[in-house]
């Protein structure tokens, strides 16, 4: 009887750990995307323009007209980024080289409209989300997905 107790329960417990792990919410351990760190986690695509605006706000302490001046350029950079994803001609390469581009246009206008303290801490925030998408192409240059497909070192910089 005593055995039978013990298969009884090893038993119960095989069984019970799939069931505790099916409970637990997929947000608290799903990361990344645009929206990772919002609440709910998952990816939640481009913020709007709007969203951006408050974004950068809250991040760099901007200025009520530093806000009117950076408005437009979110406005017109989305409506850019939308009519790329939109064009169905090219290759997704070039679809990502045009997309890269609109945002460093958008980055630089910007850029242009901060005092010296913000566009130190913007430039932070830029270099930390490029390390971040490095990092998710597999590591860097070189890597699974990365931009320097073969045996070829980096350019240097």
């Amino acid at each position: 009887m005593n055995s039978n107790c013990k298969y009884f329960w090893i038993l119960t417990l095989l069984l019970a750990v799939p069931m505790l792990a099916a409970g637990v919410p997929p947000e608290q351990y799903q990361g990344g995307g645009y929206g990772g760190g919002q609440e709910g986690g998952g990816r939640r695509g481009p913020m709007s323009p709007d969203d951006q605006l408050k974004r950068l706000t809250k991040d760099f302490n901007l200025t009520a007209d530093q806000q009117a001046k950076v408005k437009p350029i979110l406005v017109d950079t989305e409506k850019k980024m939308e009519a790329v994803r939109n064009d169905s001609s090219g290759d997704r390469q070039t679809m990502r080289q045009k997309l890269i581009q609109i945002r460093q246009d958008a980055n630089d206008q910007v850029r242009a409209l901060l005092d010296d303290k913000q566009k130190e801490k913007f430039d932070k925030q830029e270099q930390e989300r490029q390390d971040r998408m490095q990092n998710r192409r597999g590591g860097g240059p070189g890597g699974p997905g990365g931009d320097n497909p073969g045996d070829n070192p980096p350019p240097q910089n």
